[in-house]
């Protein structure tokens, strides 16, 4: 019996269209008549393997065909989801996360995956202006939509400027209030350079997303009001939930 709600399960077969072209117009149809919600999961393979009497190869076909055109995801281990509405995240000298997408009705959340004080690698001591090798704090947060993760930011601050910052984080995950505690009311997006890769294993996992969809990367930096660098990040975002707008 095919789940209540769904397009029929009949396929014209011997007909010259792939099976599993049949079943991704099925889906689809399913999901543009709204009786599946972005967010909503999906049936998984056995279920739909038995709907539409094909094996499990034919119905993964159809899956990765609805995932590469934006209308699925697909997360390793906790199965495929209805894609949800991209968000615009804008990119310009003031950038906050919290007030963007609360701009946009939604909700915001953030919490700490790692707070750690390392020696400082080369590229980060240069934009920090410190000698290589002298401690900096390593924030990493993941920042979420309304429950969803859409970014994985690690956020890198000098030791000796900021000290205690390893601490304020750890109990508030906000880094605008976290700078304003130690003096550092305002700041603003000095540069932005966006790239696009693959996600590591971990990166996926966090963002809760395939290791096959690409993942947008912006490497940052903000300064004070005297214009000294106080931090340096680099976003990872998934790109099938976000998309970033660069404002001037």
């Amino acid at each position: 019996m095919k789940p209540a709600g769904t397009a029929s399960a009949a396929l014209a077969r011997g007909q010259g269209i792939a099976l599993w072209r049949q079943i991704a117009a099925a889906m689809e149809t399913d999901i543009g008549a709204g009786k599946l919600g972005p967010g909503a999961r999906l049936p998984t393979e056995a279920e739909l393997s038995a709907r539409f009497a094909v094996n499990r190869h034919t119905v993964r076909r159809a899956m990765e065909e609805l995932e590469g055109r934006g209308l699925v995801r697909i997360e390793q281990g906790r199965g495929s989801f209805v894609a949800e509405d991209v968000l615009d995240y804008p990119v310009g000298p003031r950038t906050r996360f919290s007030e963007t997408i609360r701009r946009q009705n939604r909700e915001p959340q953030g919490r700490m995956v790692r707070i750690e004080e390392l020696p400082a690698e080369a590229g980060v001591a240069e934009t920090l202006k410190l000698r290589r090798g002298r401690p900096v704090v390593l924030a990493e947060r993941l920042g979420l939509v309304d429950g969803r993760p859409v970014v994985l930011g690690s956020h890198w601050f000098s030791a000796a400027r900021f000290p205690g910052i390893a601490a304020l984080l750890a109990e508030d995950p906000s880094v605008t209030r976290a700078l304003a505690l130690l003096g550092v009311p305002d700041y603003r997006r000095q540069v932005t350079r966006i790239t696009a890769r693959m996600p590591t294993p971990e990166e996926a996992a966090l963002l809760e997303q395939s290791r096959t969809r690409p993942v947008l990367v912006t490497e940052a930096v903000n300064v004070d009001p005297e214009g000294q660098p106080v931090e340096v990040s680099f976003a990872c975002y998934a790109a099938g939930r976000m998309q970033i707008v660069v404002e001037s």
